[in-house]
């Protein structure tokens, strides 16, 4: 069955001056292969965002920081010039690659996978790496690892783990953010970078993920495929992240 068009145009109409980001997530239904995914309408309201005022980031607000340019930073360029590849990027075909929206099918692939990866830094530029898996519901089914919200914005929610906040911190002074997706079976990736915002677990984030403290909200600047190179293919065992 195909999939049903991704509602970016749904979208796009209601965003007018006086809906604010996180107003809404329509429903759509997702196929992979033989899986079906379907995702419930979220509705976001000025009344009901909850941004964490207490522990709002500081320092390195999002707003205040220009946005990376598309066809990379000096140790990027550099680099490329020291190792020069088979790949020729120039202001047209790199920026046809890096994204700043998120695709339909994008959108499809990175909602369809169990896990993902994050990788943060302090305002000092410390790096932090971090592995985001999915929670299940008492009645054993599993819960998304995060939803696109719309074409510029995706979300996940932050469970209890160590009590070190190693990612959450660092988003709190410097809001930059890489996201890596990986399916193993299908031996595919993609990637995300851009800035998150922490909000507490609303009644909207606690009816998609009851056990959230809060959630992160990642307003995305670069979004791509990548090739399946050096990918091994591995085949996750049903329910094996449940174990714990």
């Amino acid at each position: 069955m195909e999939a049903p068009a991704y509602p970016l145009s749904r979208i796009r109409s209601r965003a007018a001056a006086t809906i604010r980001p996180l107003d809404v997530l329509a429903i759509f239904t997702l196929f992979t292969n033989e899986r079906s995914v379907v995702f419930l309408t979220v509705t976001w309201s000025k009344a009901s965002e909850d941004t964490m005022d207490d522990t709002a980031n500081t320092g390195n607000a999002a707003g205040d920081i220009p946005p990376d340019n598309p066809l990379g930073h000096a140790g990027e360029l550099e680099m490329r010039r020291r190792f020069p590849s088979r790949y020729h990027w120039d202001e047209h075909n790199l920026p046809a690659m890096l994204r700043p929206t998120i695709s339909m099918s994008l959108a499809r692939f990175i909602e369809a996978q169990p896990f993902f990866f994050i990788a943060t830094a302090s305002a000092e530029g410390h790096c932090d790496a971090s592995f985001r898996g999915r929670e299940y519901t008492a009645a054993g089914a599993p819960l998304p690892a995060l939803r696109v919200l719309d074409e510029t914005r995706l979300v996940f929610p932050d469970y209890t783990g160590n009590g070190l906040f190693n990612s959450l911190g660092n988003i709190l002074v410097n809001p930059h953010i890489g996201m890596l997706f990986v399916d193993f079976e299908r031996q595919r990736r993609a990637r995300v970078n851009g800035t998150a915002a922490i909000q507490r677990a609303n009644d909207a984030i606690q009816d998609i993920w009851p056990q959230a403290r809060a959630a992160v909200v990642v307003t995305v600047e670069q979004a791509y495929g990548n090739c399946p190179a050096r990918i091994p293919r591995l085949t996750m065992i049903e329910d094996s992240d449940r174990d714990y």
